[in-house]
C-alpha cells in the first residue's frame, strides 16, 4: 500500500472514531443542570396526545415518568438528563425537551412553555386511559 493511501485511511479512521465519540460519550457525561420529567395524574379532561401507541425507545423520559406513576412512586420521575458544557451534550444526544417539542407537534395545546428556562414546561398526555401531566423540573443530584 503506498504512504498516501495509508494516511488518507488513517486520517478517515480517525474522523469516524472522533464522531463516534461524540455521539457516545455525551450521554455518559453527569455534569451540568440535572433535569427530569415528573407525570402526575389528572382528572380533569382536555387536550393530550395518546401516548400508548408511540415507542418507549424513542421517548424514554415521558416513559420512565409515566413507569414511576403507575408504580406508585412518589414523586414519579423519570431519570436525570443533564445539560451537559455549554449547551455542546444537546447537539448529540436525546433530550427530554425533544420529547416535549415532539408532543408541541402532535398537538400543540397539550403543551404550555413556560418562558425563558426549559423547567416548568407542562405537556398533558393519555396512557392507558389516564391523563397525565408531565413537567419538565430541575432536580439537585439527578433523579
Amino acid at each position: 500500500m503506498r504512504p498516501i493511501t495509508r494516511n488518507v485511511l488513517l486520517v478517515i479512521l480517525g474522523v469516524l472514531v472522533v464522531m463516534l465519540a461524540l455521539g457516545a460519550l455525551p450521554s455518559y457525561l453527569e455534569v451540568g443542570d440535572a433535569y427530569a420529567v415528573e407525570a402526575t395524574a389528572v382528572e380533569e379532561d382536555g387536550p393530550s396526545v395518546n401516548v400508548t401507541t408511540l415507542s418507549e425507545r424513542r421517548f424514554p423520559y415521558t416513559f420512565g415518568a409515566l413507569s414511576a406513576a403507575q408504580a406508585g412512586e412518589r414523586p414519579a420521575r423519570s431519570e436525570a438528563y443533564y445539560t451537559g458544557p455549554v449547551g455542546f451534550k444537546e447537539a448529540f444526544t436525546h433530550t427530554p425537551f425533544d420529547e416535549y417539542s415532539e408532543f408541541e407537534g402532535r398537538n400543540a395545546s397539550s403543551v404550555e412553555r413556560s418562558g425563558d428556562t426549559p423547567d416548568g414546561d407542562v405537556a398533558y398526555v393519555r396512557y392507558s386511559g389516564q391523563r397525565y401531566r408531565l413537567e419538565i423540573i430541575r432536580v439537585d443530584g439527578g433523579a
